[in-house]
């Protein structure tokens, strides 16, 4: 079994097998004419259920042949224009090329004598981005495996900085259509039920500031602390960008840590045209960026980002057989010492080659190309008498829902809606996704793939319409 371990004496096997394939996959990408098979669990499960890992097949071939069946001609593929769904981007080539490099080096991020280059080129993408964000020279931060860990870790420290050792009276201010996982890193991180208050949002899905300053007034009369504002530049379900300015002057007003949760909305970093619209994220004490949603690259690749890298130690714990407190005093840095992670992948190998092959300019054309195809689809949405759509994007997400002329139960509509979802994903024509407002039920696409065209757009808003109308007409049918 020696054979198969990648060494001097098996280079050639290595470049084979990869090779392999690597043109199994591209084969498959030139030919996939939509997102999804529409394969249901029921037929894919007995597939996979039926193979006995017990009994490997000795052949790379046949292990490919296999992964054709299980996985990949049934994937779904986000590199397809008419994957409109979730936050996933199609991926650049010269990230792909770093992920196979980073896989067959395995290298590990914790520490210097692991890693060498990786540690400094990690830093090196590190001072990049706080330098984009303008966070000044103290600034520093390390790679996450994305946004929930950016965002726990960011909060841990804020937790730290709130210098209170009664973890009851901390309260953590985040608008009502912030990601799911502030509220989770407040329970992992032992705050109270009630931590985490809920501020309203206006019509925009824009934190509201009079509510926000009003919450830090009422905490402060009521005796709490007032650990952190989330504020985040581009929420999951509609792109919307928190008034950043405002925010960080209240945050210094009542001298509270100010988090961005720009996971979603950090491709503004390197827009050529938007960059303005995340004006003030420069005022920051920690930010969150996924390079894995809008600088187009494979899952996964994130980072925490703050403005003052001493609040860092935080996270900073010492082991003897890792990173004994000498190694300070020798300055031998150990990316260890800033993560909550500890064996961590070079995943900063995939935004460095793009950077060196392609450049932010390009980065950020990529980026400003999706925004601009959202504002077109918003113009297609709002001129349709068929769609009721929500808000204006900021970024490149729209939430909408089909509104049938003949039918007037809110709940009816709210089943067609979910019927059309759920038979085009069925179809495989098309991949969207779904949220709730106001307790109604809401389509979502979230453009990220700049070869997804308004033709795009037109074709599968008729599709959502025609399986929407058509529940609509069989539950008449049912009813008569």
């Amino acid at each position: 079994m020696r054979s198969h371990l990648l060494n001097d004496t098996t280079a050639e096997q290595y470049r084979r097998s990869v090779t392999e394939g690597v043109e199994r996959v591209a084969a498959r990408i030139a030919t996939t004419d939509r997102p999804f098979t529409g394969v249901t669990v029921d037929a894919l499960a007995p597939r996979i259920d039926g193979i006995d890992l017990d009994r490997p097949l000795h052949d790379t071939a046949a292990v490919l042949d296999e992964l054709e069946d299980v996985y990949l001609r049934d994937a779904v593929y986000f590199h397809h224009p008419r994957y409109l769904a979730h936050l996933n981007c199609p991926v650049v080539i010269p990230a792909v090329l770093g992920e196979a490099v980073l896989s067959a080096v395995n290298s590990s991020l914790d520490t210097w004598d692991q890693s060498a280059g990786g540690t400094l080129i990690e830093r090196k993408l590190i001072d990049w981005t706080c330098a984009r964000i303008g966070l000044g020279p103290a600034a520093d931060g390390v790679f996450t495996s994305g946004g929930t860990q950016s965002n726990l870790q960011a909060l841990l420290l804020a937790r730290e900085e709130a210098k209170t050792e009664n973890l009851a009276d901390l309260r953590v201010f985040a608008s009502e259509v912030s990601h799911f996982s502030v509220r989770k890193s407040a329970k992992l991180l032992g705050l109270g039920p009630d931590a985490v208050v809920s501020v309203p949002v206006d019509h925009d899905k824009r934190m509201q500031t009079v509510a926000l300053a009003r919450e830090l007034e009422r905490c402060a009369k009521d005796g709490l602390v007032p650990m952190a504002v989330v504020a985040t530049g581009g929420t999951t379900d509609f792109g919307s960008i928190d008034p950043l300015p405002e925010i960080a002057g209240l945050c210094e007003q009542y001298g509270v840590w100010m988090h961005v949760d720009a996971a979603y909305g950090c491709g503004l970093l390197a827009s050529l045209k938007y960059r303005d619209r995340i004006d003030g994220i420069e005022r920051a004490d920690s930010v969150t960026v996924d390079y894995h949603k809008s600088f187009f690259q494979p899952v996964s690749s994130s980072a925490v980002l703050v403005r003052d890298a001493a609040t860092l130690r935080h996270a900073t714990y010492h082991a003897e057989y890792l990173n004994p407190r000498r190694m300070v005093q020798e300055r031998i840095p150990n990316q260890v010492d800033k993560s909550l992670q500890t064996t961590r992948r070079f995943d900063a190998l995939k935004l460095w080659m793009t950077l060196r092959v392609m450049g932010a300019d390009g980065i950020g054309a990529l980026f400003d190309e999706v925004c601009d195809l959202a504002a077109e689809a918003w113009k297609l949405l709002a001129a349709d008498p068929r769609f009721d759509v929500v808000v204006e994007p900021s970024l490149s997400t729209l939430v909408f829902r089909h509104i049938p002329a003949a039918v007037t139960d809110p709940a009816e509509i709210d089943r067609a809606n979910l019927y059309a979802r759920k038979a085009l994903f069925a179809s495989g024509d098309a991949v969207v996704a779904g949220t709730k407002v106001a307790g109604r039920h809401y389509l979502k696409f979230t453009l990220l793939n700049p070869e997804t065209t308004t033709a795009d757009i037109a074709t599968v808003l008729d599709l959502i319409a025609g399986h929407a109308e058509q529940y609509l007409g069989d539950s008449l049918d049912r009813a008569s």
